[in-house]
Protein backbone atom coordinates (compact mmCIF):
# COMPACT_ATOMS: atom_id res chain seq x y z
CA UNK A 1 0.00 0.00 0.00
CA UNK A 2 1.28 3.13 -1.26
CA UNK A 3 2.53 5.80 1.87
CA UNK A 4 0.53 9.12 1.51
CA UNK A 5 1.80 11.89 3.41
CA UNK A 6 0.02 14.06 5.60
CA UNK A 7 -0.68 16.95 3.17
CA UNK A 8 -2.22 14.30 0.46
CA UNK A 9 -4.64 12.74 3.14
CA UNK A 10 -5.92 16.10 4.67
CA UNK A 11 -6.81 17.06 0.92
CA UNK A 12 -8.41 13.94 0.31
CA UNK A 13 -10.11 14.33 3.48
CA UNK A 14 -11.37 17.70 2.05
CA UNK A 15 -13.35 15.43 -0.82
CA UNK A 16 -16.50 13.60 0.33
CA UNK A 17 -15.78 11.27 -2.16
CA UNK A 18 -12.36 10.22 -0.59
CA UNK A 19 -13.05 10.79 3.09
CA UNK A 20 -13.97 7.34 3.99
CA UNK A 21 -10.44 6.19 2.24
CA UNK A 22 -8.51 8.94 3.34
CA UNK A 23 -9.60 8.30 7.08
CA UNK A 24 -8.31 4.63 6.77
CA UNK A 25 -5.15 6.04 5.81
CA UNK A 26 -5.01 7.64 8.98
CA UNK A 27 -6.34 4.87 11.47
CA UNK A 28 -3.26 3.22 9.58
CA UNK A 29 -0.53 5.59 9.97
CA UNK A 30 -1.69 6.84 13.44
CA UNK A 31 -2.77 4.00 14.85
CA UNK A 32 0.02 2.26 16.57
CA UNK A 33 1.40 5.02 17.37
CA UNK A 34 -1.40 6.55 19.16
CA UNK A 35 -2.37 3.18 21.05
CA UNK A 36 1.12 2.90 22.40
CA UNK A 37 0.80 6.74 23.53
CA UNK A 38 -2.70 6.03 25.15
CA UNK A 39 -1.48 3.04 26.56
CA UNK A 40 1.87 4.56 28.31
CA UNK A 41 -1.27 6.66 30.24
CA UNK A 42 -3.58 4.19 31.23
CA UNK A 43 -1.32 1.08 31.29
CA UNK A 44 -3.79 -0.99 30.43
CA UNK A 45 -4.68 -2.81 26.93
CA UNK A 46 -8.54 -3.50 27.11
CA UNK A 47 -8.70 0.24 28.27
CA UNK A 48 -6.08 1.53 25.89
CA UNK A 49 -7.83 -0.27 22.89
CA UNK A 50 -11.34 1.34 24.29
CA UNK A 51 -9.73 4.81 24.23
CA UNK A 52 -7.83 4.51 20.67
CA UNK A 53 -11.57 3.51 19.41
CA UNK A 54 -13.21 6.53 21.00
CA UNK A 55 -10.27 9.00 19.94
CA UNK A 56 -10.53 7.70 15.97
CA UNK A 57 -14.79 8.05 16.55
CA UNK A 58 -14.28 11.63 18.19
CA UNK A 59 -12.00 12.57 15.00
CA UNK A 60 -14.27 10.78 12.57
CA UNK A 61 -17.17 12.87 13.81
CA UNK A 62 -15.06 16.10 13.79
CA UNK A 63 -13.17 15.78 10.74
CA UNK A 64 -15.02 18.61 8.95
CA UNK A 65 -14.00 21.16 11.97
CA UNK A 66 -10.20 20.16 11.45
CA UNK A 67 -8.86 23.26 9.69
CA UNK A 68 -5.16 22.21 9.71
CA UNK A 69 -3.63 24.66 11.01
CA UNK A 70 -2.06 21.95 13.34
CA UNK A 71 -0.52 19.08 12.06
CA UNK A 72 -3.03 16.09 11.50
CA UNK A 73 -0.88 14.10 14.06
CA UNK A 74 -0.84 16.93 16.91
CA UNK A 75 -4.90 17.01 16.29
CA UNK A 76 -5.24 13.28 17.27
CA UNK A 77 -2.58 13.21 19.96
CA UNK A 78 -5.22 16.39 21.39
CA UNK A 79 -8.01 14.50 21.02
CA UNK A 80 -6.41 11.00 22.76
CA UNK A 81 -4.74 12.54 25.48
CA UNK A 82 -8.43 14.63 26.27
CA UNK A 83 -9.74 11.24 26.37
CA UNK A 84 -6.90 9.78 28.41
CA UNK A 85 -7.66 12.73 31.00
CA UNK A 86 -11.27 12.31 30.78
CA UNK A 87 -11.17 8.29 31.34
CA UNK A 88 -8.33 9.07 34.28
CA UNK A 89 -10.31 11.33 36.15
CA UNK A 90 -13.50 9.09 36.01
CA UNK A 91 -11.53 6.27 37.70
CA UNK A 92 -10.25 8.45 40.15
CA UNK A 93 -13.57 9.31 41.35
CA UNK A 94 -14.56 5.95 40.78
CA UNK A 95 -11.73 4.57 43.20
CA UNK A 96 -12.27 7.69 45.28
CA UNK A 97 -8.16 8.63 44.55
CA UNK A 98 -7.54 12.58 44.21
CA UNK A 99 -5.57 14.00 41.34
CA UNK A 100 -2.76 14.20 43.69
CA UNK A 101 -2.06 10.80 44.69
CA UNK A 102 -0.37 8.46 43.02
CA UNK A 103 -2.47 6.20 40.51
CA UNK A 104 -1.75 3.19 42.33
CA UNK A 105 -4.94 1.85 41.10
CA UNK A 106 -3.36 2.07 37.54
CA UNK A 107 -0.04 -0.03 38.64
CA UNK A 108 -2.76 -2.69 39.79
CA UNK A 109 -4.48 -2.78 36.98
CA UNK A 110 -1.49 -3.05 34.81
CA UNK A 111 -0.25 -6.20 37.21
CA UNK A 112 -3.37 -7.74 36.17
CA UNK A 113 -3.29 -7.11 32.56
CA UNK A 114 -2.82 -10.26 30.49
CA UNK A 115 -0.72 -8.50 27.82
CA UNK A 116 1.37 -6.89 30.18
CA UNK A 117 4.51 -8.72 29.51
CA UNK A 118 6.86 -6.57 31.33
CA UNK A 119 9.53 -7.91 34.41
CA UNK A 120 9.97 -6.29 37.84
CA UNK A 121 12.31 -3.49 36.28
CA UNK A 122 9.07 -2.36 34.09
CA UNK A 123 6.62 -2.56 37.26
CA UNK A 124 9.02 -0.30 39.13
CA UNK A 125 9.73 2.21 35.86
CA UNK A 126 5.81 2.51 35.64
CA UNK A 127 5.27 2.48 39.74
CA UNK A 128 7.78 5.64 39.90
CA UNK A 129 5.89 7.65 36.34
CA UNK A 130 2.53 7.22 38.36
CA UNK A 131 3.98 9.46 41.09
CA UNK A 132 4.36 12.03 38.82
CA UNK A 133 1.84 15.32 38.37
CA UNK A 134 0.24 14.63 35.28
CA UNK A 135 1.51 17.15 33.70
CA UNK A 136 5.10 15.81 34.17
CA UNK A 137 4.09 12.18 33.71
CA UNK A 138 2.58 13.42 29.98
CA UNK A 139 5.45 15.36 29.17
CA UNK A 140 7.68 12.46 30.65
CA UNK A 141 6.03 9.83 28.38
CA UNK A 142 5.88 11.92 25.37
CA UNK A 143 9.66 12.55 25.32
CA UNK A 144 10.65 9.29 27.03
CA UNK A 145 8.20 7.00 24.93
CA UNK A 146 7.01 8.85 21.71
CA UNK A 147 10.49 10.54 21.34
CA UNK A 148 8.15 13.81 20.45
CA UNK A 149 10.13 16.90 20.29
CA UNK A 150 9.16 19.69 22.67
CA UNK A 151 8.06 21.73 19.78
CA UNK A 152 5.22 19.14 18.78
CA UNK A 153 4.13 19.13 22.46
CA UNK A 154 3.75 22.62 23.05
CA UNK A 155 1.72 22.28 20.57
CA UNK A 156 -0.33 19.06 21.81
CA UNK A 157 -0.54 20.84 25.24
CA UNK A 158 -0.47 24.36 24.51
CA UNK A 159 2.56 24.70 26.95
CA UNK A 160 5.85 26.94 26.13
CA UNK A 161 8.92 25.00 24.97
CA UNK A 162 11.00 25.89 27.92
CA UNK A 163 7.79 25.38 30.77
CA UNK A 164 8.00 21.82 28.84
CA UNK A 165 11.55 21.38 29.42
CA UNK A 166 11.42 22.12 33.15
CA UNK A 167 8.51 19.94 33.98
CA UNK A 168 10.85 16.88 32.00
CA UNK A 169 13.75 18.06 33.73
CA UNK A 170 11.45 17.83 37.05
CA UNK A 171 10.14 14.44 35.95
CA UNK A 172 13.51 13.09 35.20
CA UNK A 173 14.76 13.61 38.29
CA UNK A 174 11.55 12.23 40.58
CA UNK A 175 12.20 9.25 38.47
CA UNK A 176 15.62 8.80 39.21
CA UNK A 177 14.89 9.47 42.81
CA UNK A 178 11.91 7.00 42.74
CA UNK A 179 14.23 4.34 41.09
CA UNK A 180 17.62 4.50 42.98
CA UNK A 181 15.66 4.90 47.04
CA UNK A 182 15.92 0.96 47.50
CA UNK A 183 19.33 0.95 46.28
Amino acid sequence: MRQYTEDEIIEQLRDPAEQRKAFSWIVNLYGEKLYWHIRKMVLNHEDANDLLQNTFMKAWANIDYFRGDAKLSTWLYKIAINECITFLNKQRNINNVSVDDADTFLLEKLKGDEYFDGDEAQLKLQAAILTLPEKQRLVFTMKLFDEMKYDDMSEVLGTSVGALKASYHHAVKKVEEFLTKDI
